[in-house]
């Protein structure tokens, strides 16, 4: 099966109302949703509190959920999820955070693999902020890392949600790496 072909004509069946479309996208898409969602949590301990089924589970109910299900195509609802566990990640880490405060900070590293075990739970709080900020300095450049890094797109996925090049992805994702390594560090330290 051409899962990308598959998938966007999935997204306009369950657009129409379709509910059988439903059953079917989620076949389609939940080994790329938790493969995405393995990632984020690849460097965990065993028998952590958030599993990847979980974060998969919840960013699809979320989605399916939503009243304006207009996804243009597949990389349109990637980019959705990678925003949805983005927060539900934040979330999480807001709320462990606050059964276990103590005020300490850390310096914190942007990597290709994301964990959140508890003792990173800041880590995730001060990626959320810099995003903010990001967003407020550049807000294309922080869908880019968002679509990246949350949401495991390639340079080309992103480029076509974006509506932009793959080179001009390609430099958003560089500058604001390294934005964010300023950011991250300079909060650390």
């Amino acid at each position: 099966m051409d899962n990308t072909g598959e998938i966007t004509r999935l997204l306009a069946e369950l657009k129409e109302g379709n509910r059988e479309a439903e059953s079917r996208l989620l076949e389609a898409v939940y080994p790329e949703l938790r493969r995405i969602a393995a990632r984020y949590l690849r460097a965990e301990r065993p028998g952590h509190t958030l599993q990847a089924t979980a974060l998969v589970n919840e960013a699809y109910l979320q989605i399916v959920g939503q009243q304006d299900k207009g996804f243009q195509n597949r990389s349109h609802f990637f980019a959705v999820a990678a925003q949805l566990m983005r927060r539900i990640l934040v979330d999480y880490a807001r709320q462990r955070n606050a059964q276990k405060r103590d005020g300490g900070r850390q310096r914190v590293e942007l990597t290709e693999v994301f964990g959140i075990a508890d003792e990173r739970l800041d880590e995730v709080i001060q990626i959320d902020a810099a995003l903010t900020r990001l967003a407020e300095w550049d807000p294309r450049q922080c869908r880019v890392v968002e679509l990246r890094f949350f949401g495991g797109l390639t340079e080309e996925e992103a480029a076509e949600v974006l509506g932009i090049s793959a080179r001009t992805v390609k430099r958003d994702w560089n500058m604001a790496r390294a934005w964010l390594h300023g950011e991250l560090n300079g909060a650390a330290g």
